[in-house]
């Protein structure tokens, strides 16, 4: 394709990395302005690698959103921390996401183990997410928890979802990359499949409305994605859980809670696509798929990218 950028163009891929929900996804969204990654307030809500490409008259942005680090309790979840590393060895810079709503937690701690035995030479920037959340009183000592996890590193405290010097964030990163072609079209905001987006936001939903371990447990498939012409998109998926029991809370009384899964879910594939949707939802059980490294791979949780 032809890549004419003017002097001095800087482009790169960012690792996106922290422990699940501090605000990685968000952050992203907020600087493409469009929703491509999956957010719920329930941790592990990503859980594939999937780029968000901002792309700016000067510069253009890969943003890696990476799964959270975390101590795995399954071979999903080993895959999941494989996937965050894997982004650091290709990574032109780090960005490194904490949460400073509540004191460093172990999952923090395990972060900031990765970034002191990283050996590469890509700049690493700290954004200390969600200030807005923090009383004054506490903010100087909790800045300070922080700054002792990753001393060397250079950190700015944001907030994502107020936009809390996500401005001056962004044209740090862009600082740091080195100079280069764009990678991508500049129409092109992800290279993540509509689908598969879809399939995603479908597992936010159940994040959203359920409780306990039951999100968790779940999987997405999406069996049929058919445009209707001017009556917009079909889309079919099947829901994964590993009992029976959690079939039916998945389904709920008299289908109640997927009647729920599949509005929300809807509404956010609507948003994302620009038009409406017929989504169509059914669970089925397949037993500990999250230690089934076959189902992972069926799922697409862990195609090998760039």
């Amino acid at each position: 394709m032809e890549n004419t950028v003017p002097e001095g163009h800087r482009s790169g891929f960012v690792a996106v990395i922290g422990r699940p929900n501090v605000g990685k996804s968000t952050l992203i969204n907020r600087y493409l302005g469009h929703r491509v990654a999956p957010v719920s307030p329930r941790a592990q809500t990503t859980i594939r690698r999937q780029l968000g490409i901002l792309t700016l008259p000067d510069a253009q942005v890969i943003f890696v959103d990476t799964p959270g680090i975390h101590k795995p309790k399954h071979v999903l979840g080993e895959r999941m921390n494989v996937t965050a590393a894997v982004a650091l060895e290709d990574a032109d810079a780090l960005l490194v996401i904490f949460d400073l709503s509540r004191p460093p937690t172990t999952d923090d701690q395990r972060v900031a183990e990765r970034i002191l035995a990283y050996e590469g030479s890509a700049p690493i920037l700290c954004a200390l997410n969600k200030q807005d959340t923090v009383a004054m009183e506490d903010l100087e000592e909790r800045l300070a928890a922080f700054d002792n996890l990753v001393p060397d590193a250079e950190k700015l405290s944001i907030s994502a979802t107020r936009g809390d010097n996500c401005d001056r964030l962004l044209q740090r990163l862009i600082e740091v990359l080195p100079e280069g072609p764009r990678y991508y079209p500049e129409d092109e905001i992800t290279d993540a499949y509509e689908r598969d987006i879809a399939a995603d936001m479908i597992r936010a939903a159940c994040l959203e409305l359920l409780r306990d371990e039951v999100p968790y447990c779940i999987a997405v498939r999406i069996d049929e994605y058919k445009e209707r012409n001017e009556h917009g998109a079909y889309v079919q998926a099947t829901l994964f859980v590993e009992r029976k029991s959690q079939k039916g809370i998945v389904i709920g009384k008299q289908g109640h809670m997927l009647r729920e899964i599949g509005t929300l879910a809807r509404k956010e594939i609507e948003a994302m696509s620009g038009r409406k949707v017929y989504l169509d939802l059914k669970v089925s059980v397949l037993p500990r798929w999250r230690n089934d490294e076959r189902a992972l791979k069926r799922f697409g949780y862990f195609r090998p990218k760039r």
